[in-house]
């Protein structure tokens, strides 16, 4: 079972290209309803985000926002700075799954992600060479830089409680992949423990301390998740509550309710 084809064939990536070559000024982001992807090619760059302490980067990096997060870059003509950048988008919204499962932002050296260099090297080579076609190559190539980025996340062990270090771990991920796929299901916590080779309470007390919840309870934010990016696509919730798992659009709404605080409808016409 692929772990990260599977998130991403319910909340897709979608990058769009919007600057490559030297960067000399400031560049604010604030109030955008999408994320970000920056990468420092060379040169140097402050970059603060939020009210955080600045940054000062002056080794070709990655910055990574999945969601909207304000922040703002920096660099003088005597930083000789070159990024490649570009705006970024989940299906179903910054506020799903897959996009709530990861960090405000992550500033990475590219020699700290040698798997990503194949994939940058041509995307540095669209950016700087002029070729036709270059931005609708780029976009792709950034979608492809995030995907692998998530793989290189849900490799690495040293993770807060979350989504992704639940993938990353063996016998978890087995569960999770199943939720995933198959949300409609009546999923017992000892089925889940099964699939993961624990007993019951083993299981149980694994996925919380990994996880940071209850099976029971990310079962429920799976389904609400994927109600949400339904919802967003126009579907009748009749259809959205059997996708989903559960026997009546009422039984839905009741879920619904309880992890959003909103009805279906409330919370569509809010969205």
């Amino acid at each position: 079972m692929d772990r990260l084809s599977t998130l991403l064939s319910h909340f897709g990536i979608n990058a769009g290209t919007f600057h490559s070559g030297a960067f000399c000024g400031v560049s604010i982001h604030e109030g955008e309803p999408v994320g970000h992807v920056h990468v420092l090619q060379a040169g140097a760059l402050l970059l603060k985000p939020g009210n955080e302490r600045e940054i000062r980067l002056e080794e070709p990096s990655l910055i990574f926002f999945p969601r909207p997060f304000a922040h703002r870059m920096f660099a003088d003509e005597a930083m000789a700075t070159q990024v490649v950048c570009a705006s970024l988008t989940f299906d179903g919204g910054s506020g799903n799954a897959l996009a709530a499962a990861l960090p405000d932002y992550l500033v990475l050296k590219l020699t700290d992600i040698p798997e990503l260099r194949s994939t940058l090297d041509w995307l540095f080579n669209e950016a700087f060479e002029g070729h036709c076609g270059r931005l609708a190559v780029m976009d792709r190539l950034f979608e492809l830089l995030v995907i692998l980025l998530l793989r290189h996340l849900i490799r690495s062990r040293d993770q807060q409680p979350g989504m992704m270090a639940g993938l990353a771990d063996p016998r978890l991920s087995r569960a999770l992949n199943l939720i995933h796929e198959q949300p409609q299901k009546p999923w017992s916590v000892a089925d889940l423990a099964a699939t993961a080779n624990l007993s019951r309470a083993g299981f149980a007390e694994q996925f919380r301390r990994v996880v940071g919840q209850t099976p029971a309870d990310y079962l429920l934010s799976w389904r609400v998740s994927l109600a949400q990016k339904r919802l967003r696509e126009g579907k009748p919730i009749a259809l959205i509550a059997e996708e989903v798992g559960y026997e009546s659009p009422s039984a839905l709404a009741r879920a619904f309710r309880r992890k959003t605080g909103l009805s279906p409808r409330q919370w569509k016409t809010a969205h």
